[in-house]
């Protein structure tokens, strides 16, 4: 079992990479007591596997002795578990930027000191953490993309990395476009099956449907490069920190030509390598 402690400065980005942590699949605890810990993690231990991956985010909040937090450590260090440090900082003069922007009071700004001098001292404080530190992340001039890219590198196991799952969408433009598309593209280029009698009734699931909107090279030049596009597009967006992918492709009603092309789309990215999967909206 793996036990993360997450520390470090007020305001270098604590609470944002414990979110991303629970993309992870990490089991999200927010300033528990030290004196908690050893109960806590018994109670893990006994769960039956349900928590294999624990992150506890500590800080100054916790008013406790970080000798209580090392000795807590070692003592499940004993127990077979696996316990390692994470540790965030910025320059001070990020931190009260930041904290001037929020409004937000900094911990130790009720003991009368100013949002500088309480940066300080907290990171005088929370020197002995630092020092035992399994890594540490500055954000001086992170964004939230690279900031998750970076804790993704520090945390995935290596086989799950640039692994950006895609969902195909098909939709149609007569209900509107769909809120999660982060790629849309048009099909209304290609035949329409529904002026042909027989496959009117019939949906882009059906092979003569399939066969009628894509069997042409305009079709196949357009998956073509689609995919070729979308093959370049994942890992730039993986290195931005994007955890998914909505590629949506659109006809007038979304039951043929999209369907279809969704579909198609769907098995060129599997066959590329890629986790991709395809949902139809409006396909009735």
């Amino acid at each position: 079992m793996e036990f993360l402690i997450v520390s470090g400065l007020s305001g270098a980005g604590k609470s944002q990479a414990a979110n991303y942590l629970e993309d992870m699949d990490y089991f999200c605890v927010d300033n528990m007591p030290v004196a908690l810990l050893k109960r806590f993690a018994e109670f893990c231990l006994e769960a039956g596997g349900r928590f294999e991956r624990v992150a506890l985010v500590t800080d100054i909040r916790s008013q406790s002795s970080f000798d209580e937090l090392f000795q807590a450590l070692d003592a499940l260090k004993e127990q077979g578990c696996v316990c390692r440090i994470l540790f965030m900082e910025a320059e001070t003069d990020v931190i009260v930027r930041r904290y001037k922007e929020t409004r937000r009071r900094h911990p130790l700004m009720k003991r009368g000191l100013s949002i500088q001098r309480a940066v300080e001292k907290e990171r005088t404080l929370l020197e002995s953490v630092r020092a035992r530190a399994d890594w540490i992340v500055s954000t001086n001039n992170t964004t939230l993309g690279q900031l998750y890219n970076e804790l993704r590198r520090i945390f995935l196991p290596k086989d799950d990395r640039h692994e950006l799952p895609v969902t195909v969408m098909s939709f149609g433009y007569k209900y509107g476009l769909p809120l999660e598309a982060d790629l849309v593209f048009d099909v209304r280029f290609m035949p329409n099956p529904h002026y042909e009698t027989e496959l009117r009734p019939l949906t882009g699931l059906d092979s003569r449907v399939a066969a009628y909107a894509l069997d042409n090279d305009d079709a196949r030049a357009f998956l073509d490069r689609i995919a070729e596009l979308i093959n370049w597009l994942l890992p730039r967006y993986w290195e931005e920190g994007k955890s998914s992918l909505t590629v949506a492709i659109g006809c007038t009603g979304g039951r043929h030509r999209s369907v279809a092309t969704a579909n198609a789309l769907t098995d060129r990215l599997l066959q590329q390598g890629h986790s991709a999967e395809s949902f139809h909206r409006d396909c009735r």
